[in-house]
């Protein structure tokens, strides 16, 4: 099958969703000769402040659908939750890339799972819960404690919920919406990591280094570029991720989230057919980002090694905590700030994050990294 020819400079890249990972798409967009139009149902958000148009309508709306096909040359997503039926609609006129087919299973943990085990890939215990039979038989079979899970719409720690005890799967299972829900058993647990992949129309395919992430109240709160984990379990990550890219026959960028148990076996968490929180690094770490490396993969255009010239440590900046250290941030050597021009620091919203570079091979300890970060220390600088 012949290969689609790169689109040429000054086509339009329409991208469904207006946040932050658009607006860095658009932002890599522009610096390739790429014009981007989004669609979006937020007048004045991140990604419509850079953009070189604007749809307003909503994801599944058909006339706002196919205005918005009618102005671009090729379609992407930021994020997943937007109507895998709407983009089979653009998809009726437009490439859309990556596919509808891999929203709709990166969108539902239970066709995520099973895609990711008819494909050999290894992932934690789970149960598919309808009904409250289902979650006591969940209880013992995972064991206890286990997390439940909605099925779709859970991001940032949201739509879940940590079953200690049987006396607590009633009031879970009716506040977690919509049912069918996961129940996840608990993995021996040392690190959680991320790997992006991304992937040509010509089935070439590159991953970022694999990084180590770390949460706070649900929300990645530290990435760090490489992961401090053997050699060996970073080579096994690697492996999978391209495994899945390929399974899936992916066009553009995967971000495949995955735990490390204490004796060193990779179990894939969750992927996301988009550029990713825990990729953000790459944008002061790498020569080719993994916005850029998302563009490119879109347009047809050829895939560079996805190279990393320095370590790095990525902090994202939540709420009005963070935010009320901007000026602090600004004002201190060695951060590299991104804001996404969000107006309003909500509890828990993210804002943006910085970077801090370290040379190849001297990402530091703990205390080097906290020392780091300045003001955004784990105990120091932010207000009482």
């Amino acid at each position: 099958m012949s290969v689609p020819a790169p689109l040429p400079p000054g086509t339009v890249l329409g991208i469904v969703g207006g946040g932050q990972l658009g607006r860095m798409s658009a932002i890599a967009a522009a610096r390739l000769g790429y014009r981007a139009h989004i669609l979006t149902d937020e007048p004045d958000g991140p990604a419509a402040q850079v953009v070189h148009a604007v749809t307003i309508g909503a994801y599944d709306d058909p006339d706002a659908l196919r205005r918005f096909a009618m102005a671009v040359d090729v379609v992407t997503f930021e994020f997943e939750n937007v109507s895998a039926d709407g983009l089979e609609l653009l998809a009726a006129l437009r490439p859309v890339r990556p596919s509808g087919h891999i929203l709709r299973i990166s969108q539902d943990r239970v066709a995520e799972k099973r895609f990711l085990t008819e494909a050999g890939i290894q992932v934690a215990p789970w149960r598919e819960i309808r009904t409250l039979d289902d979650l006591s038989s969940a209880s013992t079979e995972l064991g206890l404690p286990f997390i439940l899970k909605t099925t779709r719409l859970g991001y940032d720690g949201k739509g879940q919920s940590r079953i200690h005890r049987d006396e607590d799967m009633q009031a879970a299972f009716d506040s977690l919406a919509p049912h069918p829900l996961v129940a996840e058993g608990m993995v021996d647990f040392a690190c959680e990591v991320s790997v992006m992949v991304a992937r040509g129309l010509d089935g070439t395919a590159v991953t970022f280094d694999v990084t180590e992430n770390r949460h706070r109240n649900g929300i990645l709160d530290l990435s760090l570029a490489p992961a401090r984990v053997p050699e060996t379990v970073r080579d096994d990550a690697r492996a999978i991720a391209l495994r899945i890219a390929t399974a899936l026959e992916l066009v553009g960028l995967l971000g495949v989230e995955m735990f490390i148990d204490r004796d060193g076996q990779v179990l894939v968490n969750e992927i996301a057919p988009r550029p990713h929180n825990s990729g953000h690094w790459t944008m002061d770490a790498c020569p080719v980002d993994q916005f850029a490396m998302h563009v490119r993969a879109v347009a047809g255009l050829p895939l560079p090694p996805a190279v990393r010239h320095s370590d790095a440590v990525m902090k994202n900046l939540v709420g009005p905590d963070d935010m009320a250290l901007w000026p602090a941030i600004l004002a201190t050597p060695g951060l590299l700030p991104h804001h996404y021009g969000k107006t309003e620091a909500r509890p828990g919203r993210k804002m943006g994050h910085v970077n801090v570079l370290f040379p190849p091979g001297a990402l530091p300890g703990e205390f080097g990294v906290d020392a780091a970060l300045g003001p955004l220390a784990e105990d120091g600088g932010k207000p009482a």
